[in-house]
C-alpha cells in the first residue's frame, strides 16, 4: 500500500509497472482540488483480499463502490461538483503533459530548496535522493514564524502536524504552482523571517531567481 496524497499528479509514479496492491490519494494536493475525494487504485490480488479479510472497513470497502461502478453510479450520494472539478484537473495534466508537470515540481522545488540553503539550515531531509518534489521542510519556531508572515505580509503558511508540530516551517509548491507564485512566496517568507531576527545565509529570493532564470 502506497500513500500518494501529495505525489500523485506531481511527480511519476508507476503504479502498475511497481506492483503496487493499493494506491491511496486525496484531491486536495497534487489533484489541485478541495479535500473531499479518496481515491484508490487496486490490484487484483488486493480486490481478492478484500473479500475474506475480518477486519472492520471503512474507506477500505470497495465492494458496494465497485459493484454500483459496473453501471456508471455511485452506492451512496457523490461529491458531484468534486467529480466536476477533477475532471478539469485531469484535463489541466494532459494539457500541460504529465512529464512537463514533474518536471516543473522539481524545477520549483530546486529552486525552494536553493532558497531555503541560503535563508536558514536547508531542508531537514538528508537524503537529496529523497527530496519531495512538493513540499520543502525547514527548522524554525514556525508556528511565530507562520503568525508574523500572515499578520504583515497576508501571506498564509501551513501548519506541520504530529511530533514535529511548530519546529518545522514547510513551503509547499504543489497543484499548478508556477515559478511567479513561488517566487512571491519566497520573497514573503524571506522578509518574514528578517523581521522575526533569523540570520539569513543570503537572499533566498535572488537564489530562486537564479536557478529559475
Amino acid at each position: 500500500m502506497v500513500d500518494t496524497v501529495s505525489g500523485l499528479g506531481s511527480a511519476d509514479y508507476p503504479h502498475d509497472e511497481w506492483g503496487v496492491d493499493v494506491s491511496i490519494c486525496g484531491s486536495q494536493k497534487g489533484m489541485m482540488l478541495p479535500p473531499g475525494l479518496g481515491i484508490n487504485a487496486l490490484s487484483p490480488k488486493a480486490i481478492e483480499a478484500s473479500k475474506s479479510a475480518k477486519s472492520p472497513k471503512a474507506f477500505l470497502a470497495w465492494d458496494d463502490i465497485m459493484e454500483a461502478d459496473k453501471t456508471g453510479y455511485w452506492p451512496t450520494t457523490p461529491s458531484i461538483n468534486l467529480l466536476h472539478g477533477l475532471h478539469g484537473a485531469m484535463e489541466m495534466l494532459m494539457t500541460e503533459g504529465l512529464e512537463n508537470v514533474f518536471a516543473r515540481h522539481q524545477r520549483l522545488a530546486s529552486a525552494c530548496r536553493a532558497c531555503s540553503f541560503r535563508t536558514g539550515p536547508g531542508s531537514q531531509c538528508l537524503d537529496a535522493a529523497a527530496y519531495s518534489p512538493v513540499v520543502t521542510p525547514e527548522s524554525v519556531d514556525a508556528d511565530a514564524l507562520r503568525k508574523l508572515i500572515l499578520e504583515r505580509y497576508n501571506l498564509s503558511l501551513g501548519t506541520v502536524p504530529g511530533k514535529v508540530k511548530g519546529r518545522l516551517f514547510r513551503t509547499p509548491h504543489m497543484v499548478d504552482c508556477s515559478a511567479r507564485s513561488l517566487l512571491a512566496a519566497i520573497s514573503g517568507c524571506e522578509m518574514g523571517r528578517k523581521a522575526f531576527g533569523i540570520r539569513l545565509k543570503g537572499s533566498g529570493a535572488i537564489a530562486a531567481q537564479e536557478l529559475l532564470q
